[in-house]
């Protein structure tokens, strides 16, 4: 006869498991969403950009001084908004 505590403590590993799982997932896409527009449209693509205006300037150099801080920002927000999600699917929310 299978032990109940068993069962119910590989529940909860494999539930901790997926949660952490789905957490690293999300700071992964946040960060090379972030490193794409910082690193990638305001230096190595800023060549290709620059034809395109916005503000008095090419689009590379505003995607370097304020286009990867507005993403930066909106991934703050969108990261809390997706946590308060994830937690309220594994039952770790705060209530």
């Amino acid at each position: 006869m299978a032990d109940p505590n068993k069962n119910g403590a590989h529940r909860a590993d494999s539930d901790g498991r997926g949660y952490w799982n789905a957490n690293l997932r999300l700071i992964y896409i946040s960060l090379i969403i972030w490193g794409i527009v910082s690193f990638g449209f305001g230096i190595l693509l800023r060549p290709l950009l620059a034809p395109i205006k916005i503000g008095g300037t090419d689009l590379g150099f505003w995607f370097a001084q304020q286009g990867s801080i507005l993403v930066f920002l909106v991934l703050i927000f969108f990261y809390a908004w997706r946590m308060n999600k994830l937690d309220r699917e594994y039952g770790v929310d705060e209530e």
